[in-house]
């Protein structure tokens, strides 16, 4: 019984129909050495050579593991790894950021006397604020529980605030010192006496007390 078989055209001599051997020999050639090139996974998950400098994170032998067990090639793993650091980090952090607002709010609430008051005076502070300081400065104030306080009691005078404008361009220079001493969390979280006491200095000589 004779078995016809079914060559490709790249493979058979044009003259006499028969295999080329050479030619099936070269392609063959060719095909092993572009396999051999292409990317595997190591042999075990402790191969695989991570870059984790952003510092996010460190290597993960479990996920790691797993990766590998997918058929996950170094490269493949590398951006497994850099699309986190990428995509999930800033969310985390993100998340963290607005409980620890919701937290900061929380504690606003109960120092005011409950959700009613604390809008009350949270209006009564922005325009204030608005009024009597920079916009940047009081944007660092009103993004921490401590720095909300410090706001207070600017308005109720308690201590010295920065006018938002100022007429005697003399004074322009000394005025940037003192808002970059009240943007120091020495004064607005940590109240430091000594510290708070130049910020008063400094108003008087530059206004006279208040």
């Amino acid at each position: 019984m004779t078995t016809t078989l079914n060559i490709p055209e790249k493979f058979k001599d044009p003259s006499t129909g028969e295999l080329k051997v050479d030619s099936l020999l070269t392609s063959y050639s060719e095909l092993e050495k572009r396999l051999s090139r292409t990317p595997s996974a190591p042999k075990s998950p402790d191969d695989y050579c991570v870059n984790c400098d952003h510092g996010y994170f460190q290597v993960d032998k479990d996920l790691n593991k797993k990766l590998h067990e997918k058929g996950f090639t170094n490269e493949q793993v590398q951006t497994v790894y850099d699309l986190a650091a990428e995509k999930m980090v800033p969310l985390v952090i993100q998340m963290a950021a607005d409980y620890n607002a919701e937290r900061e709010i929380e504690k606003l609430v109960n120092q005011f006397g409950g959700e009613e008051k604390w809008q009350e005076v949270s209006r009564q502070l922005l325009a204030f604020g608005q009024k009597a300081l920079p916009a940047d400065v009081l944007e660092t104030l009103s993004s921490s529980y401590e720095g909300v306080m410090a706001l207070h009691r600017m308005m109720k005078g308690e201590e010295p605030a920065l006018s938002a404008t100022l007429e005697p361009v003399g004074a322009r220079q000394g005025e940037l010192e003192l808002q970059s001493m009240m943007r120091d969390p020495k004064y607005w979280r940590d109240q430091d006496p000594s510290f708070i006491a130049k910020v008063t200095e400094g108003f008087q000589k530059l206004y006279g007390k208040r």
